[in-house]
C-alpha cells in the first residue's frame, strides 16, 4: 500500500499533466482560431513599373510645371483605418504640388469593445493605417476628426478607397452629416475605388451618374445609381474612380473642377 508521501507526489503529478494538458489544449485552439501571418508587402515602385502603369508611372514622375493651380483651395480627405495606399497618398500629393491645402480627416477615436480582445497601438489615436489590397502597410498622421469640421472649411472632399475604410467612414455619423451637408452646397465631392459607397450610405447618389471597384457597382446600382465602367465618371458636383489605376485620371479630374472655380 502506498504511503501518504506517495499519494500525494503521485496527485502533485497528476495536476501537473492536467495543467499542461490544459496549456496543449488552449494553444491548439488559438492555432486554429488565428491565421498565420505571411504578408507580402507590395512597393510602390512595384505598382508603379508594373507593365501596362506607364502612364501611371508618368504622372507621378513628370514635374508639375505650374504649382499654383489650384492654390487657395482646401481638400478635406476623409480617411479611416483600412485605406488604399495609392489612393490616398497619390492624390495628396498631386494637389499639394499643386499648391492645395490638404488636410486628412479621420473618424472621431473610438476603440473596440473590450470583449473583443483586440489591442490597439496608441498612435491609433493620432494615426490611420494604410492598406495594400487587404494588406497593412504603414500608418499616416491625421489632422482633424470629421466632428471637428464644417463645410465652409473646404472647397472638396475626396474619399479614398481601401476594402474596409469605407465601412469604417460609412458607420461614423459625423462623417455622413458632413457629406450630406457638402453634396447640398454644390461643392466637389470626389470617391475612388470602394469609397462611392460611403456617398450611398449618405444617400446622395439617386439618378447620379459615377462608377466604382467593380464589386461595388451593385451597391451603388441599388442605391439610385446609374454606372458605368470607365477610368473616371463626373456628374456635376461628383467624381467617381474605380481602382489604383485610375489614380491619375481621378486626381486630373479633381484638378480640372477646382481648377475652374
Amino acid at each position: 500500500m502506498k504511503n501518504l508521501k506517495q499519494v500525494i507526489a503521485a496527485g502533485l503529478v497528476g495536476t501537473a499533466l492536467s495543467a499542461e494538458a490544459q496549456v496543449n489544449h488552449e494553444l491548439n485552439v488559438m492555432n486554429q482560431l488565428a491565421t498565420p501571418s505571411h504578408v507580402s508587402v507590395m512597393p510602390v515602385s512595384q505598382l508603379l513599373n508594373a507593365p501596362g502603369n506607364e502612364a501611371l508611372r508618368d504622372f507621378f514622375f513628370t514635374p508639375v510645371k505650374d504649382k499654383t493651380i489650384l492654390k487657395g483651395k482646401k481638400i478635406a480627405v476623409l480617411a479611416a483605418d483600412g485605406f488604399e495606399e495609392i489612393e490616398l497618398t497619390g492624390p495628396v500629393w498631386y494637389f499639394r504640388e499643386l499648391g492645395a491645402q490638404v488636410d486628412i480627416i479621420a473618424p472621431k477615436f473610438n476603440p473596440a469593445p473590450a470583449r473583443y480582445g483586440l489591442s490597439t497601438p496608441e498612435m491609433a489615436k493620432t494615426h490611420i493605417m494604410a492598406i495594400q489590397y487587404l494588406q497593412p502597410v504603414g500608418w499616416i498622421k491625421f489632422d482633424r476628426t470629421a466632428d471637428q469640421i464644417k463645410v465652409s472649411d473646404y472647397d472638396a472632399v475626396f474619399i479614398p478607397g481601401g476594402a474596409w475604410n469605407p465601412d469604417n467612414l460609412r458607420y461614423d455619423k459625423d462623417v455622413i452629416k458632413f457629406i450630406k451637408d457638402f453634396n447640398k452646397s454644390g461643392k466637389l465631392i470626389a470617391a475612388i475605388c470602394h469609397a462611392p459607397v460611403v456617398l450611398a450610405s449618405a444617400d446622395i447618389l439617386k439618378g447620379r451618374k459615377l462608377t466604382g471597384y467593380w464589386n461595388i457597382q451593385i451597391d451603388l446600382k441599388n442605391a439610385g445609381g446609374i454606372v458605368s465602367d470607365e477610368p473616371v465618371v463626373v456628374d456635376a458636383n461628383i467624381i467617381t474612380s474605380r481602382h489604383p489605376i485610375d489614380v491619375a485620371d481621378f486626381s486630373k479630374a479633381v484638378e480640372s473642377w477646382l481648377a475652374k472655380k
